[in-house]
């Protein structure tokens, strides 16, 4: 059989879609369900996206020792970025490596959106430090730290039709709070102005996100450069 860069397209949604069903069918506990569902998504985009990305379940701190709640998906700098914690599985990226948050459910409704719309907030509203970046020729000031996108993923909509008018005014009522995202089984959308979206149903939903993804990630460019030291400042010792 010869090469189809068709058929390899068609074959790479296929697969994720299978397991995404699979998750809601094979497990009774919602809980189990949506972690099957999170592992699938994250699975994904760490082995399609740039390497200069990674993709993890994460908490975000800021270097005022803030954190943010727990996100499904943190697409973040690993180029540049100089460190992540691990403690036993629970992972921590500082806040100035983040490109992206994904909300992962199972479905797509309302009480979902303005869950996920929540923790998106509790990263962008950390405090992200940016230092001058020297170069052969000087140095260039330091760079204002770029928007963090916000996204939902999910297998299946709450809506009917999927993809409608209910779709559009519910991710339009959360003031920018997403800008893309993915329902597996129908299609995908993406912010085009502040309060209106593209939503496209497609054949191959998932394939369709992860190349506009993938596309919108190359327009942030690079993150700030972070300042290692403002993180060095908790290094005091321990009272009593």
């Amino acid at each position: 059989m010869e090469w189809s860069l068709p058929r390899v397209l068609k074959n790479l949604h296929d697969d994720i879609h299978r397991q995404l069903e699979n998750a809601r069918t094979s497990f009774g506990h919602p809980g189990t369900t949506g972690d099957a569902s999170e592992t699938v998504w994250l699975e994904l985009l760490q082995a399609y996206l740039p390497k200069r990305y990674q993709a993890e379940k994460a908490h975000v701190v800021d270097s005022n020792g803030v954190f943010s709640q727990q996100i499904d998906v943190v697409v973040f700098d690993r180029q540049y970025s100089p460190f992540i914690f691990d403690f036993k599985g629970q992972k921590i990226v500082p806040a100035e490596s983040v490109y992206a948050v994904f909300e992962a459910k199972q479905e797509i409704n309302a009480t979902m959106l303005t869950y996920g719309a929540e923790k998106i907030a509790s990263v962008r509203n950390l405090h992200r430090t940016s230092l001058p970046i020297p170069h052969a020729g000087g140095t260039y000031p330091p760079k204002l730290p770029g928007h963090i996108m916000g996204g939902f993923l999910s297998f299946e909509s709450g809506w009917s039709p999927a993809l409608g008018s209910t779709l559009a005014s519910n991710l339009a009522s959360h003031n920018g709070a997403y800008d893309i995202g993915c329902v597996a089984a129908h299609g995908y959308f993406q912010r085009e102005t502040y309060s209106s979206y593209k939503i496209e149903a497609v054949d191959k939903p998932a394939t369709a996100f992860l190349f506009h993804l993938i596309a919108s990630l190359q327009q942030l460019a690079t993150v700030s450069m972070i300042d290692v030291l403002a993180y060095a400042d908790w290094l005091t010792p321990d009272e009593g």
